[in-house]
């Protein structure tokens, strides 16, 4: 088992950023997928970033540009920096983990955190 918590999140204004932590339990078996998904309120929860234990990273194209994941192995944590944001940025941001590899179903991945609100105003 692994445990997930989140922080980092907030209220912010347009154009600000944040940076999102999740901590991990213990570190993952590779081969392992790690990512962040997010549900915006009357929304499906999707997926935004994620990152593999090669360290290949995928993020949708309605993201690409301003959220950067990134990982600290040695202390597991995952972290998402989120630039330039946007009031549709609004969202309850999730830490997910799964093995083996990737997928972009939040319902693949069994590791889950409860997730961090971000809340960003115009």
């Amino acid at each position: 088992q692994v445990q997930l918590v989140e922080s980092g999140g907030g209220s912010v204004q347009a154009g600000e950023s944040l940076r999102l932590s999740c901590v991990a339990s213990r570190g993952m078996d590779s081969p392992y997928c790690m990512g962040w998904f997010r549900q915006i309120s009357g929304k499906e929860r999707e997926r935004v970033a994620v990152i593999d234990s090669d360290g290949s990273i995928y993020y949708p194209e309605s993201v690409r540009g301003r959220f950067t994941i990134s990982e600290d192995k040695a202390e597991n944590i995952l972290f998402l920096q989120i630039n330039s944001l946007k009031p549709e940025d609004t969202a309850t941001y999730y830490c997910a983990a799964r093995n083996p590899w990737c997928s972009h179903r939040w319902s693949d991945f069994p590791y889950r955190g409860q997730g961090t609100q971000v809340v960003v105003s115009s």
